[in-house]
């Protein structure tokens, strides 16, 4: 049993995309997309600095759009058949963060476009939230669960991602971040993460709402393989509902520990990773022994690939 799993922000480097354009149909795709989205997704694939693609409301459409990309040249997708019922899809999907727009666009809940579409105002409303106060992340690595957990809660700030393997991130106030490094959990190192703000908390909250104003207009259908939710790990069988859980998720902590474990549950084999890919199968290879890991970082890697998805699909 093969899964996909889609990064989140913070992956992206400068220049990742570049050897993607040299596979038949993908800029011609990413060139689609980016008259979606509003953005010129290649050149700040190819061209940017990292610190034009750290602005949320580019590294967010930016991930999507990689992914799905490399999505449909890993299973030779045409555009006419990209979510279309009954095509090549693998036999289960989720999604890091925002990389869970791109999860749902696999699954076929929500076309490319609409994944792009929601992408879009995803990061303009995180961006503009993360503006209002000055706030950021930082990785908790190593240490007791419960002893970072309860640091964390002491110093006023949120596990925003419980990502298992012994990586928990904090997020809150530039003070409180400040406080809590200098008061850090035994055992652990702390690792302050490139990132505009602090997502998955209540300083979100703004953007959850637009998400919520925009989702009853998105036509969706039930998601054709299992596809696990960062809420709590769970598969969501319905597309509305997997919708709603997204628009909620953006101001509250991604459970990607609970997703492994659910992975385990369902029998996965093999797990490869869309780009900009290494974070998750990382993860992944601290957690889950015997499963097959794969990052597809280049297009040198799809033969590899696609020899995996050959023998471990159901």
């Amino acid at each position: 049993m093969i899964l996909l799993a889609s990064p989140g922000q913070g992956a992206q480097t400068p220049g990742f995309l570049r050897p993607w354009l040299d596979v038949p149909g993908v800029a011609d795709r990413l060139a689609w997309w980016s008259a979606v989205s509003g953005l010129d997704l290649v050149r700040y694939g190819t061209e940017a600095e990292a610190e034009e693609i750290r602005d949320t409301a580019i590294a967010q459409p930016l991930l999507v759009s990689a992914a799905l990309a490399a999505y449909e040249a890993l299973y030779s997708i045409t555009p006419d058949a990209a979510g279309a019922p009954g095509g090549p899809r693998p036999d289960a999907v989720a999604g890091h963060s925002v990389g869970e727009l791109a999860a749902a666009a696999i699954a076929g809940v929500v076309t490319p476009e609409s994944a792009l579409v929601l992408v879009r105002e995803r990061g303009r409303a995180m961006a503009e939230a993360a503006a209002v106060t000055e706030t950021g992340m930082t990785a908790v690595l190593g240490g007791d669960a419960d002893e970072v957990l309860a640091a964390i809660d002491k110093h006023g700030l949120t596990p925003a991602n419980v990502n298992g393997a012994g990586q928990i991130v904090a997020a809150g106030t530039v003070g409180r971040l400040a406080a809590f490094a200098a008061e850090p959990p035994a055992k652990a190192r702390l690792r302050e993460l490139s990132v505009a703000g602090a997502f998955h908390t209540e300083h979100m909250a703004p953007a959850a709402e637009t998400l919520r104003r925009l989702s009853p207009g998105v036509t969706v259908a039930d998601p054709a393989m299992p596809l696990l939710s960062n809420r709590d790990g769970a598969v969501v069988g319905s597309g509305r509902e997997y919708l709603n859980r997204l628009a909620e998720q953006v101001s509250a902590p991604v459970r990607w520990d609970a997703c492994m474990e659910t992975i385990r549950e369902l029998g996965v084999t093999a797990i490869i990773e869309l780009p900009p890919a290494g974070t998750l199968v990382g993860l992944a290879r601290r957690e889950l022994r015997g499963v097959e890991l794969l990052a597809l970082k280049t297009p040198d890697d799809l033969d590899k690939a696609r020899a995996l998805v050959k023998e471990h699909s159901s």
